[in-house]
């Protein structure tokens, strides 16, 4: 099926090109987003038409995302989660979710906006695109942790592996201690019974 783009879409076209579609991509999303037009002659006449106006909207609405993209690029946001002692969490954290933390923060964001190329299933930091414009992406910080805490840890750059591995250290340290200090008493007790009373060293 072939459309007329009205605006550039990611891997099939600019502004104004004729393109060729399946028919279920062209009605499920090109058309019913109001991207494209089915590639009429009446259609292109009334592009070609509406061309002037589009690109202005266009550079508009680029001009408004560019505007919000250096603002948000690179912002980090807090989701927090159940997850077990290795860092996996119970579910996963979805578009929706890093659009909701966004918008809670100031920043009026879609979830359809949102990309999250590998499924977020563990704590940490990743990484997620925003799509404000056809022509604009950035990229934000997703900052997944069980707690405000540990969030605040992670975003100083340890990872829960680290942290519990610093726990397991600092535990086995104390114990370590614990041990060194009764051996040391041992010894004291040790010392005190290898002199006898009296004994001047002199046979």
């Amino acid at each position: 099926m072939q459309v007329i783009l009205l605006e550039r879409v990611a891997k099939l076209g600019q502004m104004g090109d004729v393109v060729d579609v399946k028919a279920g991509y062209a009605r499920n999303y090109l058309l019913l987003q109001g991207k494209a037009l089915t590639a009429s002659k009446e259609n292109i006449a009334q592009f070609e038409a509406q061309k002037a106006q589009l690109e202005a909207r266009n550079l508009e609405t680029k001009q408004e995302a560019e505007a919000l993209a250096d603002k948000l690029d690179g912002q980090q946001f807090v989701v927090i989660r159940s997850a077990s002692d290795g860092g996996n969490l119970y579910g996963s954290v979805t578009t929706r979710d890093a659009a909701d933390v966004a918008t809670a923060e100031g920043f009026s964001i879609d979830r359809k906006q949102v990309i999250i190329r590998q499924p977020i299933k563990e704590l940490g930091l990743h990484d997620v695109e925003v799509h404000l414009h056809p022509e604009v992406m950035c990229v934000v910080t997703i900052n997944v942790a069980r707690s405000p805490e540990e969030a605040e840890l992670q975003a100083s750059g340890k990872s829960i592996q680290e942290l519990a591995a610093e726990e397991e250290a600092q535990a086995e340290f104390e114990i370590s201690e614990l041990f060194d200090d009764l051996g040391a008493a041992g010894s004291d007790d040790a010392d005190i019974v290898d002199t006898p009373e009296g004994d001047d060293g002199a046979n």
